[in-house]
């Protein structure tokens, strides 16, 4: 099996009705069904019986060329079958990517000392701009102790909490216009008011780019945003964390939530038509810079829609022609994006013809929660991870 999957794309428009009769030649611009091999409609009645069935769009330009349609395809949803399916996966559609939370507790301090933060971000674009990340610290004392019999009490952890959490939510430089200030990236928070309390830093959504006329220009990029944080003793260093002195660090940084990437966003989708055009284009099938040269090409994304997106891998069903020959066999990869109101209807046959798929990616779900943010109290919703 080579690393190329011959792939082809099948965008189901927003209120496709699967078919009830007919044929792939019946198929209307852009809908979407599903066929058993002697090319009648497949339903999760029927779907199982067949020896093999396709996957089938209509197109708007079907000058020279029929419908849009996948190779054979050989489901095994029943005992003692076989099946020419090597992979048969669904990723739910989560348009909205879950961010970074960090919790800093248990601090270390005595009154007085001199203590640094340093957080260090990741991304694409960040990385394009900040070798290693963008970087920056912030350094504050421990607040200083009332005058007593013990002069190493612990320090007061929520009012250091306060004090590191103005620092870091201040405006940057006003000397360069082009600073970035940690506000652009972090939202910071205090949990709690005793010596257990919690300074919270949590991940800003990444800002989504527009698309432009020329079609090359700013593709959809798969990104997310996330960051390490280290809190020390003495001022800001220059060194690399990795190799930094552990007797230094005087809190703990634990990641309670990790960031993901945001999939079945129409954006994701629309460039997924791009890049696997050309696969299944009668003819012209190169994609021009401007779309008005585009004139075979179509989407059918509905801007704002989620999509659920199935992926069907599976071999030739003809395996004795490649009894010989001086090549490498490819695989077939069919990928169903389809808008999740109408997913159900979809996965029912997909099912009774393939057996259970494989689910992936279930959406973070929210909880409402009370904590105490510096300097109120209020209620927020927290994603669980």
């Amino acid at each position: 099996m080579s690393d190329f999957s011959l792939t082809t794309l099948f965008v189901v428009p927003v209120g496709n009705t699967l078919p009830s009769s007919g044929s792939t030649q019946d198929l209307t611009p852009g809908q979407f069904g599903i066929f058993r091999n002697d090319y009648t409609v497949a339903n999760a009645g029927n779907i199982a019986a067949a020896p093999y069935f396709y996957i089938a769009q209509g197109r708007t330009n079907n000058y020279l060329q029929g419908s849009k349609r996948s190779d054979k395809i050989k489901g095994c949803a029943t005992a003692n079958c076989t099946s020419n399916v090597t992979d048969w996966r669904k990723v739910v559609g989560c348009p909205t990517a879950a961010t970074q939370v960090t919790d800093v507790s248990g601090f270390n301090v005595q009154c007085g000392d001199i203590l640094t933060l340093t957080l260090r971000a990741h991304s694409s674009y960040i990385d394009t701009l900040y070798f290693n990340g963008f970087t920056r610290s912030v350094t504050v004392q421990a607040p200083c102790c009332a005058c007593g019999a013990d002069p190493c009490t612990t320090v007061d952890v929520p009012a250091l909490i306060d004090a590191f959490i103005a620092k870091l939510q201040a405006a940057a430089p006003g000397i360069n216009g082009d600073n970035i200030s940690f506000n652009t990236f972090y939202q910071f928070q205090r949990i709690g008011n005793n010596s257990s309390a919690i300074l919270r830093i949590s991940g800003k959504a990444l800002t989504a780019y527009g698309q432009p006329c020329d079609i090359a220009a700013f593709p959809y990029e798969y990104d997310r945003m996330y960051f390490r944080t280290f809190v020390y003793s003495g001022p800001a260093t220059t060194a690399d964390f990795i190799v930094s002195d552990s007797c230094n660090i005087v809190a703990s940084s634990v990641i309670t939530q990790r960031a993901s990437y945001p999939n079945g966003t129409s954006t994701e989708i629309q460039q997924l038509e791009k890049n696997f055009y050309s696969y299944q284009a009668g003819y012209l099938k190169h994609l021009y810079r401007m779309n008005g040269y585009n004139e075979n090409f179509e989407s059918w994304v509905t801007a704002g829609t989620n999509y659920d997106t199935y992926y069907i891998k599976f071999v030739d069903i003809q395996k004795t022609a490649y009894s010989w020959g001086d090549y490498i066999p490819e695989d077939s990869t069919v990928i169903i994006a389809s808008p999740t109101a109408l997913s159900a209807g979809i996965e029912a046959v997909l099912v009774a013809g393939l057996g259970a798929v494989t689910a992936d990616n279930s959406c973070i779900t929210t909880t409402s929660t009370t904590t105490t943010i510096w300097p109120t109290t209020t209620t927020t919703s927290t994603n669980i991870p």
